[in-house]
């Protein structure tokens, strides 16, 4: 049987909980001995689609926005969902510098940053139901994996 272990909160579409989200996150992916540069990686791309679901699926109403994470081996899974407004075309949204609100300085580059950072991203979205953004990461990968037989 792999090794896995799961994980999942909770907490309100406030801006300052994204900071919270990062943390936690990170916390949990811990256990799988990452890299600085891994942890930012995470850290990065869930900032990112938990900066979405709070400005964009919320469009300023406090709800309620879900992580869940999971580990298989050295694969990292995570999982933003809100129930907020949707997104009505995802492949026009996932473009580079797309915004729905450049009113408010939005670069559009969330989605080009989640690709970037993470080896897979999903978007599912439904107008009125909300957005699961889901993004995988292999840990560790490329690294040497040091035992006692080759030292």
């Amino acid at each position: 049987m792999k090794h896995t272990n799961e994980m999942e909160i909770i907490f309100d579409s406030r801006s300052e909980n994204e900071g919270f989200a990062r943390v936690a996150v990170a916390a949990f992916l811990t256990q799988l001995n990452p890299t600085v540069e891994e942890v930012a990686d995470v850290k990065t791309a869930v900032s990112e689609a938990v900066t979405n679901a709070v400005i964009h699926g919320y469009e300023k109403e406090v709800h309620k926005v879900r992580i869940r994470c999971s580990i298989r081996e050295n694969l990292f899974t995570v999982e933003v969902c809100d129930t907020g407004k949707g997104i009505p075309n995802v492949q026009e949204a996932m473009q580079p510098m797309y915004t729905t609100k450049p009113e408010q300085d939005r670069s559009g580059m969330g989605f080009a940053f989640m690709e970037a950072f993470m080896d897979s991203l999903e978007v599912d979205s439904e107008p009125g139901r909300g957005t699961r953004v889901t993004m995988t990461k292999t840990i560790g990968k490329g690294r040497e994996i040091w035992t006692t037989q080759s030292l």
